[in-house]
């Protein structure tokens, strides 16, 4: 296996962990937003999101992408990444129309289900526009 090769699948593993850690403050925020706060579904998610893409952000700059062109530049990389994880979030805003609104999945259950799913796919989304896109290798 080849160096470049082998950095990917170290990228992936190590974004893998970020985004596993994004994750968990995006249920957690959920839940809050949604079953505790009482906020209707889809503000939750947008809610959820920014305190997720936060989360995401700092921990991939410094642990997944630490050797990036941006390490100097936060602002312009910010809004790189709030560009990609806007994508993201309406990709994410429709899948949880389709499991809550669509299917009936509006239990407070159901929605953690379909919200769960629902960053699962988005992951790879982020990954891969992070990796070849935003800190793509010169």
């Amino acid at each position: 296996m080849d160096k470049k090769m082998w950095k990917s699948i170290k990228q992936f593993f190590s974004y893998f962990f970020v985004g596993g850690m994004a994750a968990l403050v995006e249920w957690g925020m959920f839940f809050i937003f949604s079953n505790l706060l009482h906020i209707y579904y889809q503000g939750a998610t947008i809610l959820a999101f920014l305190f997720s893409t936060m989360t995401n952000w700092w921990l991939g700059r410094n642990i997944t992408f630490k050797d990036s062109a941006y390490q100097s530049q936060k602002r312009k990389e910010l809004i790189l990444i709030f560009a990609v994880s806007a994508i993201g979030l309406f990709l994410n805003m429709i899948l949880m129309y389709v499991w809550v609104s669509l299917l009936g999945m509006n239990t407070d259950f159901k929605k953690m289900i379909g919200k769960i799913a629902a960053t699962g796919i988005v992951f790879f989304w982020n990954f891969f526009i992070r990796k070849y896109v935003v800190y793509k290798e010169k």
